[in-house]
């Protein structure tokens, strides 16, 4: 049995994505890239030695059940394109390990990160550029 909890915030309702599974994932990555493609067209993406082209199809095929493919038919062709873009994608699957894993807190996530990965100065510097044009333009919004 699969439960869904719908979360109302700022008067909009939003469902969770669902999430992807590492092939599916690498399909939406190949998609992504191409913009529209043929079945033919994703499966040369792959490196050798290529997944079976069934495999890719019933792939492909889980994709557009989970609404995260769509399609025209020329035919008995069909031509993907993605229903959902990179980047709305990327921001939703976040917010969703945040939650997971860090009781929400983009802090927690900040310091999680800091302390754990190898950074060297110039890519803190670069977020610490990023943070403060973020609470500049925050800023500017409420005068």
């Amino acid at each position: 049995m699969t439960i869904i909890i719908v979360i109302k915030k700022n008067n909009s309702i939003f469902a969770p994505m669902k999430e992807l599974t590492k092939p599916e994932e690498q399909v939406m990555q190949y998609v992504w890239k191409l913009e529209k493609a043929f079945l033919k067209d994703i499966v040369d993406q792959f490196p050798e030695p290529k997944p079976a082209y069934t495999t890719i199809s019933t792939v492909v095929r889980v994709l557009v059940k989970k609404k995260f493919l769509k399609f025209n038919t020329y035919g008995k062709i069909r031509e993907y394109y993605p229903a959902i873009a990179k980047e709305e994608y990327v921001k939703k699957h976040f917010k969703n390990v945040i939650g997971s894993f860090f009781s929400g807190s983009t802090s927690k996530f900040a310091r999680f990160f800091t302390e754990s990965e190898d950074l060297d100065l110039t890519e803190l510097e670069e977020m610490k550029t990023l943070i403060e044009e973020k609470i500049k333009n925050l800023k500017d919004q409420n005068d």
